[in-house]
């Protein structure tokens, strides 16, 4: 039965942490997702391995799993000619995971992945915001109807489509979350900041349950954004990728260990993260090892910039590095 956002808040209150999912393209395609095949129709045509998706993260341990909808919208479902099933399956991707939780006895949150249009908003490129309120709406109201806990923007990097999608949850009245992606220089592709996020976040009638970063470069680079969140009153969300992406044998691999990602988990706890999960990359075994990790963890001081680059690695830039807006070619990426 879906929680009601009085429960949803009394949820949250009481638990010092939540463990997220990992990431849904890299599971997919280990069970056999080809590429530049769309992981959406997978919930029509091939639930069984959507279910099996969903029980891996919830026999991992999480307390909260995003449904396979990140690309469920009409932008992205029309380069595979399926721009009028967008509502068909979010609704789909959403009725599955209710029915995993529905069996389980503990409470797992669903939460309705709502990922990027894939397109450039006005000026820079041709959708409205109007048309990217009404895509997101279509999604959004699809979710919802399949039984969703909550609604979750992911991987934004423009404020103004960001904004979109949050105009489309409150009109279909529902609770939710939101994180961006912070690539350059603790900059979205947009050249938007972490203080800008705050800002935006502050302006919102509907506040979010909590908001934060997702994916971006590694886990290094993730917490540091983090750093940055940090005066916000909002609980925060951490979800970063298994380390930093690699091509090997015409594939893209992630190299952060199971370990590795436990280290992460826990300086994110000591930053004040209220809900700690993966993204690309990120596989049951690493949840696994994220949940035992946190669950043993005292919190400590907040570690400084050179403590998290001591623990998970280098930053892949400088902090505040001299920006350049020339990435508009608005290549998405899906949550590998």
């Amino acid at each position: 039965m879906r929680q009601t956002r009085k429960q949803l808040g009394k949820f949250l209150s009481k638990r010092p942490w939540l463990l997220a999912d990992g990431a849904t393209g890299t599971e997919l395609f280990n069970m056999g997702l080809s590429a530049g095949e769309s992981p959406e129709l997978w919930n029509a045509t091939n639930s069984k391995k959507i279910v099996n998706l969903y029980n891996n993260s919830i026999n991992a341990g999480v307390d909260l799993f995003l449904t396979n909808s990140f690309g469920s919208n009409i932008s992205r479902l029309k380069l595979h000619n399926a721009d009028k099933r967008s509502h068909e399956l979010s609704r789909i991707s959403a009725e599955i995971g209710r029915e995993c939780v529905d069996k389980i006895l503990r409470t797992v949150l669903v939460a309705g992945s709502m990922g990027p249009t894939g397109e450039l908003l006005k000026p820079f490129g041709r959708l409205s915001y109007e048309d990217a309120v009404e895509i997101f709406h279509i999604q959004a109201d699809g979710l919802k109807i399949g039984g969703v806990d909550l609604l979750w923007i992911e991987t934004m990097s423009d404020a103004n489509e960001f904004s979109a999608a949050v105009e489309a949850i409150t009109s279909v009245d529902m609770p939710w979350c939101g994180t961006m992606s912070f690539d350059t220089s603790e900059r979205t592709m947009m050249g938007f900041q972490p203080k800008d996020m705050i800002s935006m976040i502050s302006k919102f009638k509907n506040c979010p349950l909590a908001f934060g970063a997702n994916c971006g470069v590694g886990p290094s680079d993730l917490l540091r954004t983090i750093k940055s969140f940090r005066k916000s009153s909002i609980p925060l969300i951490a979800k970063g990728n298994a380390g930093i992406p690699k091509f090997k044998d015409g594939r893209i691999y992630y190299d952060g260990t199971p370990e590795l990602m436990a280290k992460y988990a826990c300086l994110a706890r000591d930053l004040g993260v209220k809900i700690i999960g993966g993204c690309c990359g990120t596989t049951q075994n690493h949840l696994l090892t994220m949940r035992a990790a946190l669950e043993s963890h005292s919190v400590k001081k907040p570690p400084s910039l050179d403590a998290i680059k001591l623990s998970l690695g280098n930053f892949s830039s400088l902090p505040n590095q001299k920006y350049s807006n020339k990435r508009l070619s608005r290549k998405r990426r899906i949550s590998l």
